[in-house]
């Protein structure tokens, strides 16, 4: 048996697998605690701690045999986290999450300060690890004084796991202090954040065994004295290792955030797009990504307005709109990264008319999310990667209509994976087989079943090319007029 571990920014997601990859069980558990005030996130690491003991607890409980047979544990997490330790490891401050924008002014003294872009081959963006610790330096330079190792989310985890203190190449990725080319720290990048190598645990790659599981946690969860826990993956390149994208196709996911994930088997930067180029989990291979911020979560912000669920606010559409609505929607409620690296940059509905109506508002909300996601698109174009075609995940790809916007705007087919679990923590789970088994990945992360294919209407490309034309025009002018 293998387990695989997830931590969300709301929910902690753990699953186990059996040697055929088959799931066995599952557990989710709300992460509560958090403090999201825009341009302040923040979140107390007990509570991760809190939340995978109650998963653990539930797995027991439900069947104590799926955790007797465990071999290895594979972690996956939210990036870009800031986990403070003094020198007894002890948490210093809450930590600061992927989607705190404090840091903005600080990311400009960063980019003065060495070559993040041709070092770590992306920009300097306030929800990137870097600029957040200059920013602790500026203003809570008592506790960075006392700040001995800096943990991302899922490292820290690990650090509970096992006592050790190691992250891997693709969350570490994140924190723009990498030689992202060469796989390793950069000397250069820490000291523009007044750090060196002491303050970052060692590094491994994804399909690494990092340390073994302590004795007590083995004994209070019955778990095999001897299993150990794999390097993991950052939340998106475990999704990518859960749904098989290891040098091939690429992946769209409508989370809370919006992603457009591409492998690549080379390092191809473009920073000046807002791309991220990462290493991916696996050894040998890089990513591309576009990211926006706001994409599922954008739904959830419309329902609450009109007190609505989501289903029900979708149910108010038909399968596929007729044409795109006359309202634009730019979704940067918490900023935007791609393409335009603004943390100051804010969502905006325009053209309301007296007779626009819901069903107008919803459309634009979904049609600003596909827009933006098709920025991605033409950023990682730029850079090098052409996508044709992508498998969709996440909350958000439930919604046929909403695909079916997303293909008219990008051009892209979308594919649908056959009803399964492959998200983050199912490949987590993969990298924990990898570790334990030595075997090659290409082995175990395959990609699933297509259950159906979503195709643009070649009839509407052309008004949603205008429509997108209308909206960067907007996005234009908003950012002109700050």
């Amino acid at each position: 048996m293998y387990l695989g571990i997830d931590l969300g920014t709301t929910a902690v997601k753990a699953i186990v697998v059996d040697e055929k990859q088959k799931i066995m069980g599952e557990v989710t558990t709300e992460v509560t605690n958090v403090d999201r005030q825009p341009p302040i996130s923040e979140q107390e690491p007990s509570t991760w701690i809190a939340a995978v003991e109650s998963s653990l607890d539930t797995l027991r409980s439900k069947d104590p045999r799926l955790l007797a047979g465990i071999k290895s544990i594979g972690l996956s997490g939210h990036m870009h986290g800031a986990v403070l330790l003094d020198r007894n490891s002890d948490v210093l401050r809450p930590c600061i999450m992927w989607d705190d924008g404090r840091s903005a002014l600080e990311c400009k003294k960063l980019e003065d300060a060495a070559d993040f872009r041709g070092i770590a081959g992306n920009l300097v963006m306030a929800g990137f690890t870097a600029p957040k610790l200059r920013w602790i330096h500026k203003h809570e330079p008592s506790i960075f004084e006392k700040t001995r190792k800096i943990l991302l989310p899922k490292d820290y985890l690990r650090l509970w796991m096992t006592g050790e203190f190691v992250s891997e190449m693709s969350d570490a990725s994140g924190t723009l202090w990498m030689d992202i080319r060469n796989r390793d720290w950069s000397d250069k990048l820490l000291s523009a954040c007044y750090l060196n190598r002491s303050h970052v645990p060692a590094l491994e790659e994804g399909t690494a065994a990092t340390g073994q599981l302590h004795k007590a946690h083995c004994r209070r969860w019955g778990i095999p004295q001897g299993a150990i826990v794999a390097g993991g993956a950052g939340d998106n390149a475990a999704a990518a290792c859960g749904m098989g994208i290891v040098g091939k196709s690429s992946l769209i996911s409508l989370g809370t955030s919006g992603v457009v994930f591409a492998p690549t088997k080379r390092f191809l930067p473009c920073p000046e797009q807002g791309v991220h180029a990462f290493c991916h989990a696996v050894p040998d291979l890089w990513h591309q990504m576009g990211v926006i911020l706001s994409a599922a979560s954008c739904l959830k912000w419309l329902s609450q307005l009109a007190c609505r669920t989501p289903a029900s606010l979708l149910d108010l559409l038909p399968c596929a709109p007729a044409e795109p609505s006359k309202v634009l929607f730019n979704p940067c409620l918490t900023g935007s990264r791609t393409p335009y690296n603004d943390p100051t940059m804010r969502g905006t509905l325009a053209g309301l008319t007296a007779n626009t109506d819901l069903p107008d508002v919803l459309q634009a909300v979904l049609e600003g999310v596909a827009f933006a996601l098709n920025d991605c698109f033409q950023s990682l174009k730029t850079a090098g990667t052409d996508i044709q075609e992508a498998f969709a995940v996440g909350g958000g790809s439930q919604s046929e209509t909403w695909l079916k916007i997303i293909a008219n705007a990008t051009g892209a087919n979308l594919l649908l994976a056959e009803k399964g679990e492959y998200g983050a923590a199912f490949g987590a789970a993969r990298l924990a087989i990898v570790a334990h088994t030595n075997c090659d990945a290409s082995e175990v992360m395959s990609s699933p079943p297509v259950k159906s294919e979503i195709v643009p209407d070649r009839d509407k490309l052309q008004s949603y090319k205008d429509a997108y034309c209308r909206f960067k025009e907007h996005c234009r002018s908003e950012r002109a007029s700050k």
